[in-house]
């Protein structure tokens, strides 16, 4: 078959469906629908300078053949976290300079209908999000953060889309879990309530103003708990399926934030029928939800059924005239992340984390002790399994050294606080020994084997809250239950600790804001009071330090420290050498 006849045959049964429309039989409308793509626009892996399966240029071609079959009856969302992650965010966001912003330009391209506001969103500050929120030619929604000054949604908190006479509402929420992560600066003015307060009020208001057809739940937040009713101001950090259940009037819930893939149905308080889906991150596969409806010759419209599926994007080639369009701003990243900074005399591996001390994590260390003069750093491995090479560093091993935007903070924590931040920490990390054949990690279910390429996916608890301390010497006792393990010797230079005394601590923006619970759950500080105990806020953020402290570095040739160790030894050895065959086979 020719191109022209393809053409021509694409035409007709464009044509065919139009009329189905009219004459009142059966309307189809398919929403796509992307979450936490990270600043995945390309299909390159700027960190590891490695093609990707995923990227909004796969998706663009994705939506070309959608678009060529279905013509306007095609609805794009994006479900929040769209501009951290890769390079590209970073240097978009940060560095660039130009006057419609980057990823305004790449949405209103591919002709997106309305996006939810993610958590990651919100971190990049006032300016990069108040910016979007008037360069998007499509509403930008978030009904549950409130401008305090007015009490009403900063962003939109939902949008109608008409196609065929059919009138789609989309809520957008985002869980409202951001002030426990991020600084105050980045939300100033801003109040984010309850998911499900915010989905009842603007519910109603949509069936009495409205009159949609059907009602579409575009919420940041994973699917969270199945539990009971438990009143309307609970604050629940993935609350999808609590939102879908005890709100009546969804037909479609929309997932993300916990980067999770689902295609599941459920019945709400009333019994009617819940489409919960969501497809993988970094553009890598896409929720697609096929809605029928019937209209009637009087005008009326009915949903008949809804059909839910995850599109894989690695089917799909790069768009051509997307990556054309768009060349200019993919060679600016290039040239950033290959920025050299400094020479590095030996391999750096976070897998090397987990076990003890490291040159990876006492790295991060080193440099928030020296930024801010503190007395003790906690901090994690943020990258599972990432390898910093000897030779030259460039600016991209700065994302795997460290991949988020957080901002550093020097707090004040008592002695007997700091101890108890560190058993809660090693409670998330260690398994309870009961000899040398147990595991020392603590796993999900190490008799499972490996579950998924999603690396933290057998560790019980994610491996970036596993904080370590520097600045203090310490043990770590494994045969003790959480709460009993940690035992402070002294400080650095052989100096008494006191658990009475207040100390200078160099803690990420993340931890520091109540990220991981460590700060609240574990040293007790209620979360209100936080902000009491913060000394000094970095000014930008602390990757961007880290790679202004490298380039006046020659060269740099980071050890491992020496400070703690975890008990009893000939255990922990045996262990060790398992569990690492066990987490990186």
């Amino acid at each position: 078959m020719t191109k022209l006849l393809k053409v021509r045959l694409l035409a007709f049964l464009f044509l065919a469906v139009t009329f189905t429309y009219a004459i009142g039989q059966e309307v189809k409308i398919k929403l796509v629908t992307l979450a936490d793509v990270h600043a995945t626009i390309f299909p390159h892996d700027f960190v590891n300078d490695r093609p990707l399966d995923g990227s909004l240029a796969r998706v663009q071609s994705f939506m070309n053949e959608q678009r060529a079959l279905l013509g306007e009856n095609v609805v794009l969302l994006d479900n929040g976290d769209l501009l951290q992650g890769q390079p590209t965010g970073y240097y978009f966001n940060y560095i660039a300079d130009d006057e419609e912003q980057f990823f305004a330009r790449v949405l209103n391209y591919m002709g997106f209908d309305a996006a939810s506001v993610g958590n990651h969103d919100i971190e990049t500050g006032w300016e990069v999000y108040n910016t979007l929120k008037h360069q998007f030619d499509f509403p930008w929604l978030g009904a549950n953060i409130l401008h305090i000054r007015t009490g009403k949604p900063f962003f939109e908190p939902y949008t109608i889309i008409e196609r065929s006479g059919v009138r789609i509402a989309v809520i957008g929420l985002v869980t409202p879990s951001v002030p426990n992560w991020l600084p105050r600066k980045l939300w100033e003015g801003l109040e984010f309530t309850s998911m499900y307060s915010a989905a009842s009020y603007w519910m109603n208001h949509i069936r009495e103003n409205e009159n949609p057809d059907v009602v579409i739940g575009l919420f940041h937040s994973g699917a969270g708990p199945v539990i009971e009713y438990a009143g309307d101001d609970i604050y629940l950090e993935n609350a999808s399926h609590y939102v879908g259940k005890y709100v009546p009037g969804f037909d479609v819930i929309l997932t993300a934030h916990d980067h999770r893939v689902r295609n599941i149905t459920f019945n709400n308080s009333t019994g009617d029928e819940v489409l919960m889906i969501a497809g993988q991150s970094f553009g890598r596969s896409a929720a697609v939800v096929d809605l029928y409806f019937e209209k009637s010759e009087e005008g009326g419209v009915k949903l008949l059924r809804k059909e839910g599926e995850i599109v894989e994007m690695a089917q799909y080639m790069p768009c051509p005239d997307f990556m054309a369009e768009f060349a200019p701003e993919m060679r600016a990243v290039r040239e950033f992340v290959n920025q050299p900074l400094t020479r590095l005399q030996n391999d750096l591996h976070s897998r090397d984390s987990y076990w003890g001390n490291s040159a990876f994590t006492d790295f991060i260390h080193q440099i928030q002790l020296e930024l801010t003069g503190a007395d003790i750093s906690f901090a994690a491995p943020l990258s599972f399994n990432a390898t910093l090479n000897a030779g030259t560093l460039y600016m991209r091993d700065m994302f795997n050294l460290y991949p988020f935007e957080n901002y550093l903070y020097r707090m004040d924590l008592s002695g007997k606080e700091i101890k108890d931040f560190l058993e809660f920490s090693y409670g998330l990390w260690f398994n309870t020994m009961e000899g040398p054949d147990d595991h020392l990690l603590l796993f999900r279910d190490a008799a499972a084997g490996r579950q998924s390429v999603y690396e933290s996916i057998r560790l019980a608890n994610a491996f970036y809250n596993f904080d370590s301390a520097s600045g203090i010497n310490y043990t770590v006792d494994v045969s003790k239950k959480p709460g009993e393990r940690i035992t402070i010797k002294s400080m650095a230079d052989g100096s008494p600790f006191d658990p009475e005394r207040l100390y200078s601590v160099a803690i990420n923006s993340y931890r520091g804001s109540g990220g991981g619970g460590h700060i609240t759950e574990g040293a007790g500080i209620e979360h209100n009071l936080l902000e009491t105990r913060i000394r000094w806020v970095s000014e930008n953020d602390l990757r961007s330090h880290i790679a202004n402290y490298l380039q006046r570095q020659r060269s740099i040739e980071p050890k491992p420290g020496n400070n703690w160790q975890i008990i009893p030894e000939d255990w922990v050895k045996e262990a060790a050498e398992k569990d690492r065959e066990l987490l990186f086979h």
